[in-house]
């Protein structure tokens, strides 16, 4: 199991499954999930992962749907709960853009290398540039440039879509993640790549590290901040453009 580097600007998913899988290999201190398989392990850290309240993300993902180019590598640095409320920063292609996400709106704050990517299939994209570039550019959730891109669900079904990489995990010592105890489970695919799970260990075994190494993407994504509110501040309304007013009027120009 892990967190791949390939994003564009939105993020779905099909829901998680828990997958009862057959342990392999167990081993190492493991007293906190004694009689629990290291794949049993996995499936409940996903399901638990899954039904936290909220989050906080940092490293990369892998999402589908979305406006921009398919493959464009993402980075994130996201607080987000099961209401979709988000507050963070997304990096895509060298650019950055600040994210809030409150009351069924969505607002970006992109720099211009940001918006040309983003809004280069636009018609009239390259005249909307320099009036959305470093503001804050309110646009509806549902709009499909940003459809997704604060859906929880969404980013930890991303970071299992492929289900049989957390299974024939063997289990690891305990070490700590950001000063919590975790459990490490460990995978080598037929490729020679290292795949590691990092489980709490007290508490709900929520994934507190996903790791890969030793292939071609390598990458390591931390989660934190289980159950803290998530309360993004939309910006005042003279700080923020409408998007949708902006094509508009740049079609018709």
């Amino acid at each position: 199991m892990r967190v791949r580097s390939v994003m564009t600007a939105a993020v779905t998913g099909a829901a998680l499954l828990a997958v009862a899988g057959c342990g392999s290999g167990d081993g190492g201190d493991d007293k906190p999930f004694a009689g629990k398989s290291a794949d049993r392990i996995a499936a409940d850290a996903v399901k638990a992962t899954e039904q936290a309240d909220s989050m906080h993300m940092k490293g990369t993902v892998r999402p589908s749907g979305s406006a921009g180019s398919p493959g464009a590598a993402v980075t994130v640095d996201l607080s987000v709960d099961q209401r979709k409320n988000c507050a963070g920063t997304i990096r895509t292609g060298g650019a950055d853009a600040d994210v809030r996400h409150t009351d069924a709106t969505m607002y970006l704050r992109g720099d211009e290398e940001y918006w040309r990517n983003a809004l280069k299939k636009q018609p009239g994209g390259d005249k909307i540039v320099p009036e959305v570039a470093d503001k804050w550019v309110k646009t509806p959730a549902d709009d499909a440039m940003v459809q997704g891109l604060c859906d929880k669900q969404g980013l930890v079904a991303s970071m299992d879509e492929n289900k049989s990489e957390r299974t024939g995990m063997k289990k690891g010592s305990t070490t700590t993640v950001d000063g919590a105890e975790a459990i490490r489970l460990t995978k080598k695919t037929a490729s020679g790549e290292t795949l590691t799970l990092y489980v709490a260990t007290k508490g709900k075994p929520y994934i507190l590290r996903t790791t890969s190494s030793g292939g071609k993407d390598p990458n390591t994504t931390t989660f934190s901040d289980y159950g803290k509110p998530v309360r993004p501040q939309a910006p005042a309304d003279g700080e923020t453009v409408d998007l949708k007013e902006l094509a508009a009027a740049a079609q018709k120009a």
